[in-house]
C-alpha cells in the first residue's frame, strides 16, 4: 500500500504527477500542469512555498504528512476539485489568499501588471490615490493594488455577498482593513459619483457556448463569476459604458477579457484599446478616462494619441 512506505518529498511529487497525468485532469486554477499542481498540494501540507518543493528533494516526509498528501491526491482525482479549493489557499506571486467555493480561484493576469505598478501605462504610481477593484471576488486584486500603490485608498466592489465575505477574510489577513473598503454593488451602482485614478476589473467573460463545455474542475466555481452572456461581453459592455463617469480624466481602466480580444475590438471599433502583454493566451486592455468620452466629441487623431498609446508594449 503506498501509504505504508517511507516517502521523500521528491518521490511524492513524482507519484502525484504521474497519477494526475493518467487521470487526465484539467488545470488552470493557478497551475497549468500536473507537476505544479502536485507541488501546490505537497507544499500546503509541508507549510512551505510551492516553489520550495521539487522532484529532486530527498528529505523524508513524516508518515502523517505523507498520508495527508496522498489523501489530497485521491480527492483531486476522484472529485476533480482544483487544488486551491482542497487547500483553501491560492497564490499570486508570493502573496497567499484564502479561497473557497464562494469565489473563483484568483488567477487574473492583471496581477502581473499590478506588481509592476502598471508602468508605463499609468504614469507615476506614487500619484495614485484612489483605486477601484470591480468584481473583486475574494479581493486579491484589491490587495495587490494596495501593495502596489502605497498612498492609495482602495474600493473593492462585488454583487455577491458570499464573495465579499471571502474578501473580508483576505483583507483582514493582509492587515489592510484601513485602506480597503468592501462594497456590495452591481458594478458601479452603489459608488455614486466617486472617481478613481485606477479601475481594475476581472469580470465574468466566459461565453455561453464555453460555459456548456466547462471541464468538471471549473464547475466547482460559482457560475455568477464566470458566465459573461452569449458572447462573453455582457458585463464588459456595461463596464465600458459606465467607467468614464467614474474615472478621473487621466485615470486608467484595466479590464481582463480572457480570449475575447477580437470580440471586444469588433464590438467597439472606435475605441483605442491598448493591449499590454500580461500572459500568453489571455487579453487585458487598458484605456484612459479621456478615451471613454463620447466618441462624437473626439476627433480620430485625438483617439489615437493618448499617453497610454505611447506606453504600449508588445501585443498578443
Amino acid at each position: 500500500m503506498p501509504g505504508a512506505r517511507a516517502w521523500t518529498v521528491g518521490a511524492l511529487m513524482r507519484h502525484g504527477a504521474r497519477r494526475f497525468r493518467r487521470a487526465r485532469l484539467t488545470f488552470g486554477h493557478g497551475t497549468s500542469n500536473p507537476a505544479d499542481e502536485t507541488a501546490w498540494l505537497v507544499s500546503h501540507v509541508l507549510r512551505e512555498m510551492p516553489e520550495a518543493v521539487h522532484p529532486a528533494r530527498s528529505d523524508i516526509v513524516s508518515p502523517a504528512a505523507a498520508k495527508r498528501i496522498l489523501g489530497l491526491f485521491d480527492r483531486r482525482i476522484r472529485e476533480r476539485i482544483p487544488a486551491a479549493y482542497l487547500t483553501r489557499e491560492a497564490w499570486l506571486g508570493d502573496l497567499r489568499f484564502y479561497v473557497d467555493q464562494r469565489v473563483i480561484v484568483p488567477r487574473s493576469h492583471i496581477a502581473a501588471l499590478l506588481r509592476e505598478g502598471l508602468v508605463p501605462w499609468l504614469g507615476d504610481p506614487h500619484q495614485v490615490r484612489s483605486v477601484l477593484d470591480l468584481c473583486t471576488g475574494g479581493g486579491s486584486l484589491a490587495i495587490l493594488a494596495a501593495h502596489a500603490f502605497a498612498r492609495a485608498r482602495v474600493d473593492a466592489a462585488d454583487i455577491s455577498r458570499d464573495a465579499l465575505a471571502v474578501a473580508r477574510l483576505n483583507v483582514s489577513g493582509h492587515r489592510l482593513g484601513r485602506r480597503i473598503r468592501l462594497i456590495e454593488s452591481d458594478l458601479f451602482a452603489m459608488l455614486r459619483r466617486r472617481r478613481y485614478d485606477l479601475i481594475v476589473c476581472n469580470p465574468p467573460y466566459v461565453t455561453a457556448s464555453s460555459m456548456r463545455r466547462l471541464p468538471p474542475e471549473y464547475r466547482h466555481e460559482p457560475r455568477l463569476a464566470l458566465a459573461g452572456g452569449p458572447d462573453g461581453l455582457g458585463l464588459v459592455r456595461r463596464v465600458i459604458a459606465q467607467a468614464g463617469a467614474h474615472l478621473k480624466p487621466r485615470g486608467l481602466l484595466v479590464v481582463e477579457v480572457g480570449r475575447g480580444r477580437k470580440r471586444v475590438e469588433r464590438a467597439f471599433p472606435a475605441i483605442p484599446f491598448v493591449w499590454p502583454e500580461a500572459a500568453p493566451g489571455s487579453a487585458v486592455f487598458a484605456l484612459e478616462g479621456q478615451a471613454l468620452a463620447p466618441q462624437s466629441s473626439r476627433r480620430p487623431s485625438e483617439a489615437r494619441s493618448s499617453r497610454v498609446r505611447r506606453g504600449e508594449s508588445s501585443r498578443y
